[in-house]
């Protein structure tokens, strides 16, 4: 069987990356520019350094901004419809995973109009053409849609968030500026960080991690590791290193998918807003307990990756309890969460725990988990 693999077609890395954007409008041929960016965004002056560059260069451009911190398919068609009455041939997105998701299922839907019902496009959705091209700017150190081909939109009527596989929806282009990054508050670099860890532990793990993705996972755990902690600080050096880790780990899940840490948070942001990264966070070091006689050798790697000592003289198990503590110790330093007390509620752990057993990341994990599994692992954190 042939492994694929998918990334942008270029990317930029660094302060001051942004400034590319204006060489890549121009040398793609580009007129106008659709720029889907999240209304905190605009309010905190963050979409204006990317839309200084696009006005100093002499680019015209059009703002979407109707975008809810977890999507909904309203604002993916609120979204058609204004792309389609701007006259954009492009599309640049600013933001985290949310201004990006928005933009890959506009862009999507506006190169695959057979697919207008939003909800066609959950799973692998059989698209035959690229989306309009999008440049992708993140302001969050987490989600790394800037080079996955994945997106997330929540159906609001049914409760649910719908993932969406689509090698036709990764951005052309890819501008990674820490300086876009600065901005964030600490919660929010908190979880976001988190998010980029689980991405690459829970790809690391996944049924279909091979050689070439262990590489960048094992890369980005050992950089969130050393960076998340002066990321949450705010110190320059935290900030570049998240920049690049998330990125990493992304090239490296993309291709290989996750597991039930994402299937289980996925609901949680669907039915009670919960932040996808602080979702995740809670729920990483007990979903790795459960998935640990499942991994092999593979926890001994992500102990030594996130700094622990003296590994290789470690028991298996003494292997795998140091690198749950590892991420344990890394979410408590952050000031995430540790329970799910005060997000879930009793009466809809069933509902839940479907959901999660619906998801499309869920049979990538290392181990096949039952519905009565994933209630019990919901209930072990309230």
């Amino acid at each position: 069987m042939a492994n694929r693999f998918v990334l942008n077609e270029t990317s930029y890395h660094g302060k001051g990356a942004i400034q590319e954007i204006a060489n890549e409008v121009k040398g793609r041929g580009f007129e106008k520019c659709f720029v889907c960016s999240d209304p905190d965004l605009l309010k905190f002056g963050v979409t204006k350094k990317v839309t200084d560059v696009l006005e100093k260069a002499g680019i015209s451009y059009e703002i979407y901004s109707e975008i809810k911190p977890n999507p909904t398919i309203e604002n993916v068609q609120t979204g058609v419809k204004a792309f389609k009455k701007s006259g954009a041939d492009c599309i640049v997105a600013i933001g985290g995973g949310s201004s990006m998701d928005t933009a890959k299922a506009i862009g999507i839907i506006i190169a695959n109009p057979e697919f207008a019902d939003v909800r066609s496009l959950e799973g692998v959705a059989p698209t035959k053409n690229k989306c309009v091209p999008i440049i992708a700017v993140p302001t969050t150190a987490g989600t790394a849609a800037e080079v996955t081909i994945n997106y997330v939109i929540t159906d609001a009527e049914k409760n649910r968030k719908m993932v969406c596989v689509d090698v036709h929806d990764i951005p052309v282009v890819a501008v990674v500026d820490p300086d876009m990054m600065s901005s964030m508050p600490k919660g929010l670099t908190a979880a976001t960080g988190m998010d980029a860890l689980t991405h690459a532990i829970e790809g690391y793990i996944t049924k279909g991690a091979w050689a070439m993705s262990d590489m960048f996972h094992l890369k980005a755990i050992e950089i969130i590791a050393k960076s998340l902690r002066g990321a949450v600080a705010n110190t320059p050096e935290g900030r570049e290193g998240m920049a690049l880790g998330q990125y990493v780990a992304g090239m490296g899940f993309s291709n290989v998918g996750l597991g039930i840490v994402h299937s289980m948070a996925h609901p949680l942001g669907a039915l009670y807003d919960t932040p996808h990264g602080v979702a995740n966070a809670i729920l990483l070091p007990t979903v790795m307990e459960y998935n640990a006689e499942a991994t092999g050798e593979k926890y001994r790697d992500i102990a030594k990756a996130m700094g622990v000592e003296g590994v290789d003289k470690m028991t298996l198990a003494e292997a795998r309890k140091a690198a749950v503590a590892a991420v344990k110790q890394l979410s408590e330093d952050v000031g995430i969460p540790k329970d799910l007390k005060n997000i879930v509620k009793e009466k809809d752990l069933d509902f839940l725990a479907q959901s999660a057993m619906d998801d499309a990341c869920r049979p990538g994990n290392p181990k096949d988990p039952t519905k009565e599994d994933i209630i019990a692992l919901y209930k072990s954190l309230l």
